[in-house]
């Protein structure tokens, strides 16, 4: 089975988001934290299809998942 390693900054790629380290920060920022009632793919901020593939990505457990996590993560803890 192969695995694939995937950055933080490929996951805003992914998402059709800018993925620079300054637009990421901004949009952490921004959106955080996240009220923690919330799943993330449900937060208000996502288009339907960003939705749609953070959902997939978790329910599949795929190749994406660990950045995902890491995505809700960074969301729910304080605003930089």
């Amino acid at each position: 089975m192969e695995t694939s390693f995937h950055r933080f900054s490929d996951l805003f790629a992914q998402l059709g988001l800018s993925s620079d380290p300054a637009s990421i920060a901004a949009f952490l920022r921004t959106h955080s934290p996240l009220a923690d009632d919330v799943r993330l793919a449900d937060a208000p901020f996502w288009t339907d299809a960003q939705s749609a593939l953070l959902r997939e990505e978790l329910l599949e457990d795929a190749d994406w998942a660990e950045v995902v996590d890491q995505l809700n993560g960074a969301l729910r803890g304080p605003a930089a």
